[in-house]
């Protein structure tokens, strides 16, 4: 029994669906969705359809496009009422979501909690200082300004710092209580500025996550952190703890001839050979 991780699916793209259909049932075991399945319901729809055939069960987070506000059957939603929808589609599914009571891994490895959690993003990966303006403004003088300042609306927060800091309160309520097992980590955006390895938009960094977060996998005794959001697939260790960035990301980012089987990182038990990549 092992458990899996993969992020950034982004399935409006044909070639990644077409990537996913090929992924081996692995029927014993447990797969992480580690967000930006798609910005829809109905991109949500067909990849349970098609993951939960193949995996024991799954667990997601939300990424950023998920929270996009979008027409779902007839409602606009956005913001915390998009999240809800999503979890609430979750439920519905049986896959566990972030606002869900964290399971415990009951496999090889030793049990885990698995801290399934949703932080967002706050502009402090910008350079000290910069409050969201100026980080906006040094973003946008390399051309750099992410689609979320269009998209994603955080209603019914006054902005996504608000969002942000609401979300890291309440996890860190609920990671205090859950010290009984190591944990495993979970959100789409990197817990620690020094994670950030975008060469190719290196001033995306505003909106990649929050310094609030930098010492959590010390604080609440991570055995591994796993993360999407950044299209680099790669393994780092800090302080001791494994961090995997697990994103599939766009069709133009991926390597030629890789197979989707060769896409999932596993997460536990710890595997044999863990490496860091690209660096």
């Amino acid at each position: 029994m092992k458990l899996w991780a993969l992020s950034d699916l982004h399935v409006g793209h044909r070639r990644n669906r077409e990537l996913l259909e090929n992924l081996s049932p692995r029927p014993d075991d447990w797969l992480i969705v580690g967000g930006d399945v798609g910005e829809t319901g109905d991109h949500m729809q067909w990849t349970f359809d098609l993951l939960q055939p193949r995996f024991a069960r799954l667990l997601w987070v939300p990424g950023n496009h998920e929270l996009w506000t979008t027409e779902e059957r007839g409602v606009r939603l956005g913001g915390a009422d998009k999240l809800a929808a999503m979890c609430e589609l979750c439920r519905g599914r049986g896959v566990v979501s972030v606002d869900d009571p964290w399971p415990v891994w009951p496999g090889d490895g030793g049990p885990h909690t698995l801290a399934l959690l949703a932080l967002l993003y706050d502009y402090t990966f910008a350079p000290r200082g910069m409050d969201r303006a100026a980080a906006i403004a040094w973003a946008a003088d390399d051309g750099v300004l992410a689609a979320d300042e269009a998209r994603l609306d955080p209603h019914p927060f006054a902005d996504i710092v608000a969002w942000s800091a609401e979300r890291v309160r309440t996890a860190a309520a609920r990671l205090e209580l859950a010290r009984a097992h190591p944990t495993v980590l979970v959100n789409h955006w990197p817990l620690r500025d020094d994670l950030i390895f975008i060469p190719r938009v290196p001033r995306y960094r505003p909106w990649c996550g929050t310094r609030a977060t930098d010492d959590w996998h010390r604080r609440y005794g991570a055995r591994v952190v796993v993360s999407g959001h950044l299209h680099t697939r790669r393994t780092d260790w800090i302080d001791g703890v494994r961090f995997e960035e697990v994103s599939l990301g766009y069709p133009r980012e991926q390597r030629p001839g890789m197979l989707a089987d060769a896409y999932l990182r596993q997460i536990l038990p710890e595997p044999t050979a863990c490496t860091t990549e690209q660096r």
